[in-house]
């Protein structure tokens, strides 16, 4: 219940200021968590990313305004956001399917998008597939690059160019033998992110493998992860056209049914994507640093 009232209050601090800036900063202090987790949270749980939600909202207050008061339009465009009317008309025709002047035409069809509010709904899905383990601290290395929240590159660009450049299958055959806590049918390389504190709307992502005294770790990054507990989310097998549709899948069911009333929560949202075949089919694992809570 904790993890739905600080949702519910991030969403309050976005309604308050939808007229003014609404600073990322403080939307996830609201709920506990970095920027880049509650943006991953946010856009798992409603399929619609907290940028898009926020011009929802603005616009469709913008839309009552026109409709119910004198104000120019040119004012409503300013105290919603838009350095000109120009910008905001686009929008407004972008949302609405008319412009901001046809909206104030009776009769016009407009588009309203309610505010949001997260409850915990009782769903009638499969059983989730998942395990609380306790693991000692471990190493892991490889290649690590910092992306900006809403940049242009992503973890996905970046596995795409590790492996067209050869650097996954090198990072693969530096690996050496699996630790054996790990589940040997594991692939060699996977991912772990949000390992580390990194500058404001930023994520670390590193492309890595778990160190061992095989490992040839030269020229990559190494991390210490410490002793930690884990809530680890298995998917079903798959063929690898799924992958995609796998993760998003996991993710969602963790932040939207597991997370809000497992009495655990996260730890600095430090997660891993474990990949694996078993009997030629495909699987992930999703490791997500937890602690009971209080």
């Amino acid at each position: 219940m904790d993890w739905l009232i600080r949702m519910n209050r991030a969403l309050d601090y976005i309604e308050m200021n939808l007229t003014g800036e609404i600073e990322l900063k403080e939307v996830a202090q609201c709920a506990c968590c970095s920027s880049h987790q509650f943006q991953r949270m946010f856009s798992f749980i409603t399929n619609v990313s907290l940028a898009e939600y926020i011009r929802r909202r603005r616009l469709t207050l913008a839309a009552i305004e026109l409709q119910n008061s004198d104000m120019r339009v040119v004012d409503i465009a300013i105290k919603y956001g838009y350095e000109s009317p120009v910008s905001f008309a686009r929008a407004f025709q972008s949302l609405h399917g008319v412009n901001p002047a046809m909206a104030r035409q009776e009769g016009t069809a407009l588009k309203a998008y309610p505010r949001l509010s997260f409850l915990i709904s009782i769903k009638g899905e499969k059983a989730m597939n998942y395990r609380i383990e306790t693991k000692e601290t471990f190493q892991v290395f490889g290649i690590e690059k910092v992306f900006q929240l809403n940049g242009v590159d992503t973890p996905a660009g970046l596995w795409k160019q590790s492996h067209a450049n050869g650097e996954v299958e090198k990072l693969a055959a530096n690996a050496g033998e699996q630790p054996e806590f790990l589940n040997q049918d594991y692939h060699k390389v996977h991912a772990i992110c949000s390992y580390k504190k990194t500058e404001e709307d930023t994520f670390p992502y590193m492309l890595c493998a778990f160190k061992s005294d095989s490992s040839k770790t030269d020229r990559y990054t190494s991390i210490t992860i410490p002793a930690q507990t884990w809530a680890i989310f298995s998917s079903d097998p798959f063929t690898w056209d799924k992958f995609d549709e796998t993760m998003e899948t996991l993710y969602r069911r963790f932040f939207s049914e597991w997370l809000p009333t497992a009495g655990y929560e996260q730890v600095n949202g430090m997660e891993f994507e474990i990949t694996g075949n078993r009997d030629g089919l495909n699987f992930v694992e999703l490791w997500f640093a937890v602690r009971k809570t209080s």
